[in-house]
């Protein structure tokens, strides 16, 4: 079946285009086309076979921030979210990397010492609390951007991050000025 019925906004020349940028998540168009297609297909047989199932895993979190940012067809934004994490941990075979296990679990260790809730954390970061669980468990390749908010919260606005050859220190090293 085709993608075309769901981009009915769109000329003949610019479907075609589309199946090329679907296969590209580096093209520029690749997210906003990614947030028209799935906040107007409820059929992930459909979607999967034009995109690719480890690409959609891998891009997924930018797909969900550039939606919530567009704020269209919320419902839609929710019932992928779903798909995804239900896609997510029948793909996931791959041991996370030990380095990511390590800081997660640190994160893990000073947001209790400071008892929040992943919720609590998740709002003030404002990250999902999913995404909080997942950089928790090491599930989640996160940016360093990310990592200085989590920081930042856990340990004051000043912190430092001391990224020593043990890693129950690397966290909690840090130290506000």
């Amino acid at each position: 079946m085709s993608i075309k019925k769901y981009f009915w906004d769109l000329s003949d020349k610019a479907v075609r285009e589309n199946y090329e940028i679907l296969k590209t998540p580096d093209h520029s168009k690749y997210i906003s086309r990614m947030v028209t297609l799935l906040s107007r297909c409820d059929k992930p047989e459909i979607v999967f076979k034009t995109v690719d199932k480890k690409i959609f895993i891998r891009v997924w979190p930018e797909i969900r921030k550039y939606w919530k940012k567009t704020a269209h067809a919320v419902d839609f934004l929710a019932w992928w979210e779903t798909i995804y994490e239900s896609i997510a941990e029948k793909e996931k075979k791959e041991v996370p990397p030990d380095d990511l296990v390590r800081i997660g679990k640190s994160i893990k260790k000073l947001r209790l010492e400071k008892k929040m809730t992943q919720q609590h954390l998740a709002d003030m970061t404002g990250i999902s609390q999913g995404d909080i669980s997942r950089i928790e468990r090491g599930l989640l390749n996160f940016s360093i951007m990310t990592l200085l908010k989590i920081i930042k919260i856990l340990s004051g606005k000043n912190a430092t991050v001391n990224f020593s050859s043990a890693p129950e220190k690397n966290l909690r090293q840090m130290k506000s000025k």
